[in-house]
């Protein structure tokens, strides 16, 4: 192959995976909220979880609340209408912030991962995920973080 053809070909092939990946990417991208805190825990809408889809309803798997008084954030994953699971996103091994990566907690210090459920996949973490209780009220979900 001559040098022309080859940066051509390159070039495409490159400027196509960048295309998938910004269109992968824009698919799942991550939504942050502060919900509103309480005596007892957070309250978030459930429409947090709606978003828009070439027109059609759809719900993000995952919603990350940061709040300023909360040391670490939490995570909420929808599984259906009425389950959810909110984890700690403190890794139980040395106390870092954990990152989400779709189904998964991973710990960027160590490399513990924990599913979505908080249940640790692979150490050296050698405990679950803190989980709180998580209730639904007609529009709102209610997080009780009376453990922490």
């Amino acid at each position: 192959m001559d040098r022309r053809k080859f940066i051509r070909n390159s070039c495409t092939a490159c400027l196509s995976a960048t295309g998938v990946t910004a269109v992968l990417s824009s698919c799942t991208a991550t939504r942050y909220i502060s919900g509103t805190l309480g005596k007892d825990g957070l309250t978030i809408d459930i429409n947090e979880f709606v978003t828009r889809q070439q027109g059609k309803t759809a719900y993000r798997p995952f919603i990350i609340i940061r709040n300023e008084a909360l040391q670490y954030p939490v995570c909420v994953y929808r599984f259906s209408e009425n389950e959810y699971s909110a984890l700690w996103m403190k890794c139980t091994h040395q106390g870092a912030e954990l990152q989400v990566s779709g189904d998964y907690l991973q710990c960027t210090a160590h490399g513990s991962e924990f599913n979505s459920k908080g249940t640790v996949k692979t150490g050296p973490a050698d405990r679950n995920l803190r989980n709180f209780p998580v209730s639904v009220a007609g529009n709102q979900l209610f997080i009780d973080l009376r453990a922490i």
